[in-house]
């Protein structure tokens, strides 16, 4: 039997292995793990809304839906390509729907928003979420190895940072050339 929407939510942030298997072979809950990812994303954009105000919702909230779909297309590649196991296959449904759910620790991002403990709370949600990824990768890939699942994250990551850092340069150099440009 399948479980509802919130007991998939649950399951996914206790990073039950189960949970993830069911999610990776129901095609019907791409949906489901937008919305999760949606949640999450505007947790965070409320979770920032003490240091960036409306802006910094807004940037959040939109930061946090494009780094999904990046994440999950490098996991994939990553994945699927440089470092599959025999066994691996997957598609990127399978993808989506595991790393959407992998999402569900951030529904409280929004706690960041606390004074004095918001940072660290927000740390250790991170480190929550990022347990999950390597749950949700390791059951969307079929890896025995955990190991493995805990690489792909890594260099997921890692390329995913030098991409956002390269983001931020070339939009910070072309705000200071836009800046310059007006009288």
């Amino acid at each position: 039997m399948a479980s509802s929407f919130v007991e998939r939510v649950i399951g996914a942030a206790r990073l039950d292995v189960n949970t993830y298997e069911e999610v990776e072979a129901d095609t019907s809950a791409l949906g489901q793990a937008m919305a999760v990812v949606v949640m999450a994303s505007v947790a965070a954009g409320i979770g920032s809304l003490r240091d960036g105000g409306i802006k910094g919702l807004v940037m959040a909230t939109v930061a946090a839906l494009v780094g999904w779909f990046i994440w999950a297309g490098l996991t994939y590649l990553i994945g699927t390509k440089i470092l599959p196991e025999p066994q691996t296959k997957a598609d990127m449904g399978e993808m989506l729907r595991t790393i959407g759910f992998a999402s569900s620790p951030g529904l409280l991002m929004v706690l960041r928003i606390l004074p004095v403990l918001g940072a660290l709370v927000g740390l250790i949600i991170s480190i929550w979420m990022l347990l999950a990824f390597v749950v949700a990768v390791r059951q969307a890939l079929d890896y025995k190895s955990t190991g493995r699942a805990v690489a792909v994250c890594l260099i997921g990551f890692l390329v995913y940072l030098a991409i956002g850092i390269g983001m931020t340069l070339l939009m910070g150099t072309g705000a200071a050339i836009m800046g310059a440009a007006t009288p």
